[in-house]
């Protein structure tokens, strides 16, 4: 190294490491914010595209990972016949794909279903509903 470049980079050493390094995502954090990128994405196609008949007949796309049947349900999405002319349910099912695969194979340890209650993904609480106290 130069003599000259030293001193320039001693206070940058001596100053120890950034304050906020950020950290990587994890496997969990990674499911999770796909997920919910597909599902917002789910809903803006199904609102943008209505010139599409074959839009409003694609399977309800409502991810919740905690739940064992989302396995099948991004399967079933991706194998969907329709709408393969369609660029944005094409990117979609690129984006499910990839979920299919980081839940089925990179992940598989991390995951912790809570539930395998099919019915919860084709109709799903909405996250305002207050569940009834079972005291009283």
């Amino acid at each position: 190294m130069t003599s000259w470049l030293l001193p320039l980079l001693l206070p940058l050493l001596l100053s120890g490491p950034p304050a906020v390094w950020p950290a990587p995502p994890t496997c969990y954090s990674r499911m999770l914010g796909l997920s919910r990128e597909i599902t917002g994405d789910f809903q803006s196609l199904q609102a943008t595209e209505p010139s599409e008949p074959c839009v409003k007949y694609l399977p309800r796309l409502y991810l919740d990972i905690h739940n064992y049947c989302v396995l099948a349900k991004l399967r079933d999405f991706v194998a969907w016949p329709q709408c393969w002319k369609v660029a944005q349910v094409d990117a979609l099912k690129d984006k499910v794909r990839k979920l299919y695969t980081i839940m089925n194979s990179f992940c598989r340890r991390d995951l912790v279903f809570l539930s395998d209650d099919c019915t919860a993904l084709e109709y799903p609480i909405p996250g305002t509903t207050i569940l009834p106290d079972r005291q009283g």
